[in-house]
């Protein structure tokens, strides 16, 4: 429950929409193969809190990415589940034509802003990559399937430092073109500020204001939740984010993991703003993927409860002396 009736600020959204890419973003870094049905339990009981969107997998490569080579057995195990939302991460053609056969409610396509990083991740320039996903667009327009983009990168670069906002208006400009309207501003390493949220949400909203803009975050360097109070001050309603705070790039280094939702939920709440999730429950799914994962993981609202929880006197030692 909202511990208040509206938004604190005026200028900050009512209601926030939460895409939890926990069993994408955050297992792809997981070593240890998590077995499909356990993936699927996982994501059954995040649709059981309330939550809507997912980013449920991802069709790259099984030997870039071995964790996620059982995207359409989880999506055949989960099947269609109704007002839900399980998109899927595709880099290529090959991932596109698996996607659809796979009955992924909608793609989304990715670009690094810097050309390093595009190297490392997809093995290939970002003009290459913007080239074979036009072509990608094109065949799922036909197969009736919507495309999101991403930029990965987008607000520096491990391998470049400082990366121009100008990169990522251009990266924005070249998905326009191809007919997505909805683009997510990846933190990869987790080197995105306040200011930098404000500059490049300001300068995409000036160039592409049909742009629907989404914010990925990652609390590399602790200031993830920091990052999204910047982005609802810019009028951004859209954030992903991972379950007891899961993920990491594997080709990028010093990459931890991404907000966490429990975390994020908490956080707007205490806000007024309306998520449609239940926290509690939310809590409990994360301590159970923590014991999946077989490791403390970062959330810290699943070890300390909201706010208001309270605790009996005789639950802890009294002071003497």
């Amino acid at each position: 429950m909202n511990t208040m009736s509206g938004p604190y600020r005026k200028d900050f959204p009512c209601r926030v929409k939460i895409v939890e890419v926990g069993t994408r973003d955050g297992f792809q870094a997981v070593e240890r193969l998590i077995p499909t049905d356990t993936k699927a339990a996982i994501l059954k009981a995040l649709i059981a809190t309330g939550l809507r969107h997912f980013e449920a997998t991802s069709f790259v490569s099984p030997r870039a990415v071995p964790q996620l080579r059982d995207g359409a057995a989880l999506l055949a195990e989960l099947g269609a589940p109704e007002g839900v939302m399980l998109s899927a991460l595709v880099p290529n053609m090959r991932g596109a034509e698996a996607a659809i056969a796979a009955g992924a409610g909608a793609m989304v396509v990715f670009v690094s802003a810097s050309e390093s990083h595009n190297l490392k991740n997809l093995n290939r320039s970002r003009a290459d990559s913007l080239a074979q996903l036009t072509a990608v667009c094109v065949r799922a327009a036909e197969a009736r399937v919507p495309v999101q983009g991403a930029i990965a990168t987008a607000f520096g670069c491990p391998f470049e430092g400082d990366v121009p906002v100008a990169s990522v208006v251009d990266i924005a400009r070249a998905y326009h073109a191809m007919g997505i309207r909805h683009l997510t501003l990846g933190d990869t390493t987790g080197m995105a500020t306040p200011p930098l949220v404000r500059e490049r949400v300001q300068a995409l909203n000036a160039e592409l204001p049909d742009m629907e803009i989404a914010l990925h975050f990652h609390n590399t360097r602790g200031i993830g939740l920091a990052n999204v109070m910047a982005g609802l001050e810019a009028g951004v309603w859209i954030y992903e984010s991972s379950v007891a705070g899961l993920g990491g790039c594997p080709f990028a280094p010093g990459a931890t993991g991404n907000i966490c939702t429990e975390d994020l939920v908490y956080l707007l709440h205490e806000c007024g703003i309306e998520t449609g999730v239940d926290l509690d429950a939310l809590c409990a799914v994360a301590r159970e993927v923590e014991q999946v994962i077989g490791h403390p993981l970062p959330g810290q609202v699943m070890k300390a409860g909201p706010r208001l929880q309270t605790a009996p006197m005789d639950s802890v030692r009294t002071a003497c002396g």
